[in-house]
């Protein structure tokens, strides 16, 4: 009886002694598929070389390599990994992460039975320490499927990661896949792009293969995670050039389209949605590099996305020289896409700006539109007054006829929802749609909550957004039968979008009122 192809998983850390362990272990637990774990430590000095080195002692399929020097990035302990297996397939591994309970078995054996060089499944990124998960290019992975060359699916440039795949280490070595050596940020967009360029078969499976933790109150951020500096961005516009590159003298013009697209969509939506947050200095920065990049692009690159927000944001940012409508910006790039009034063809943007229309927007359905709500909170004894408004965009919504709009709050830590309300939606002479309705804040537990919106139109389609906040946004306290006291504070988000901080019972007002005072004395 042949034995069944074993899987080496490379690990790779530094200085992350609080977690390295839990990785390995999530490895090896995986069962005898994992035929050897390979742990590099980047030349660690809090000890996790010698935590891993004791694990090793008692478990014959750990190896340790530690790096003599820190080599400031990823791709060179990657490198170091894929040099050290002796297994027929390969994946990797973070220090922070984990691989859950049969991932690799779900590879292996799509792989295996697809004869196939790559085999891809499911991420999930869990916000920590809410542990709130939310998957990751989860339309590439809703069904088992095998593509015989990338090219039969252009998408598969979104799914940058490296660690949610398992790969042929013979596949690797004869096309000299490597990642990119020392301090490279967004070293995975490169090695991806020089995976696909080889052209491998590649099989897809749904089953979630690996558990990406989200730290975003850690005391070191992740390199991904630390985009204080205009270095993050440079790095990030660096590796997509060079993927793009890679692509394209590969021969994979589509593929090559598709990157760029992507850059559109999702990385420049990204870095603009965050914009607003950061000081003059990192904006103008900010604006001038990205106009240099996007200059690269030709005709064909634009054509790939014709009705694209992200098309749109790239031709305020290139008519522009310096940054402008940074709110509106962001507002559109957000996900879903919104703009608030005004829509006259020479008013969307600020006047000393070229203007850039919004028609190339209106080809899609209704329900895909950048829609924009607002509300307006009048917190009461017992009860919320809610006022919403909702836009019409060129007529569209009014052709589309909104039938009526569900609310909820949902907690954006931990993702609870409250009971929702729905009510119908007039019209109004004003060219918008409105309703108001009553909301009991017993509803809410201590803790901060976004209001959400569900827009349902005559035609069965639905709209999920927020609503920008509007009118007053003072603190009110309140009787409660509930609660007895509860201190409800509305306030915008660094979005514009409406929600709540509660504070409930007296104990929770008097930690709200000490806090302030604090503030105030300093």
């Amino acid at each position: 009886m042949t034995a069944a192809p074993g899987v080496c998983v490379v690990v790779i850390g530094y200085d992350d002694a609080g977690h390295v362990t839990d990785a390995v272990r999530s490895a090896l637990a995986q069962g005898p598929a994992v035929r050897e774990v390979v742990a590099v430590d980047d030349c660690s000095g809090d000890g996790s070389a010698e935590l891993l080195a004791r694990l090793a002692a008692g478990e014959p399929r750990l190896r340790v390599v530690r790096l003599p020097v820190n080599s400031g990035g990823c791709g060179t302990p990657r490198n170091t990994g894929i040099d050290a297996a002796t297994s027929p397939y390969v994946m990797f591994l973070d220090s922070d992460d984990v691989l859950p309970p049969g991932a690799v078995d779900a590879l292996l054996a799509a792989a295996t039975g697809a004869d196939a060089e790559v085999a891809s499944g499911l991420c999930v990124r869990r916000e920590l320490p809410s542990g709130r998960e939310r998957p990751w290019q989860p339309a590439l992975y809703r069904a088992h499927s095998v593509l015989a060359r990338p090219a039969e699916c252009p998408r598969l440039v979104h799914d940058t990661l490296c660690v949610n795949k398992l790969y042929r280490t013979a596949f690797l070595r004869e096309h000299g896949i490597r990642f990119p050596e020392g301090r490279f940020l967004y070293e995975d967009f490169v090695f991806t792009a020089r995976v696909l360029a080889a052209a491998p078969s590649i099989a897809l499976v749904p089953d979630p293969v690996y558990v990406w933790h989200v730290r975003r109150s850690a005391d070191r951020l992740s390199l991904s995670l630390d985009r204080a500096g205009i270095g993050n961005w440079q790095a990030r516009t660096r590796a997509c050039a060079l993927a793009y590159d890679i692509l394209l003298s590969a021969g994979q013009k589509e593929t090559a389209r598709a990157a760029r697209a992507k850059f559109l969509d999702h990385d420049l939506r990204m870095y603009v949605r965050e914009l607003p947050l950061h000081d003059e200095p990192y904006r103008r920065a900010w604006w001038t590099h990205t106009r240099a990049h996007l200059a690269r692009y030709d005709a064909a690159d634009w054509d790939h996305a014709p009705a694209s927000t992200g098309r749109l944001l790239a031709q305020v940012l290139l008519a522009s020289p310096a940054p402008r409508d940074l709110p509106r910006l962001r507002d559109l790039a957000s996900r879903p896409a919104r703009l608030l009034p005004p829509y006259a063809p020479n008013q969307v943007w600020s006047p000393d700006l070229p203007q850039v229309p919004l028609t190339p927007l209106l080809s899609r359905p209704a329900h895909a539109l950048p829609l924009a709500a607002e509300a307006e909170l009048h917190p009461r004894a017992g009860t919320t007054r809610l006022r919403l408004r909702l836009h019409d965009l060129y007529g569209r919504v009014t052709e589309a006829h909104p039938e009526d709009v569900t609310v909820w709050w949902q907690s954006p830590t931990t993702g609870r929802t409250t009971a929702s309300r729905t009510t119908a939606l007039f019209s109004s002479p004003d060219h918008t749609w409105s309703t108001e309705l009553d909301l009991r804040p017993a509803a809410l537990t201590a803790g901060t909550w976004e209001l959400r919106l569900r827009v349902r139109f005559a035609d069965g389609t639905h709209r999920d957004m927020t609503a920008h906040a509007t009118g007053s946004l003072r603190r009110r306290a309140l009787f409660d039968p509930r609660h007895g006291l509860l201190l409800l504070h509305p306030y915008a988000t660094h979005s514009g979008a409406l929600a709540v901080r509660v504070a409930v019972g007296v104990r929770g007002v008097m930690t709200v009122v000490r806090g302030r005072l604090r503030r105030l004395i300093r």
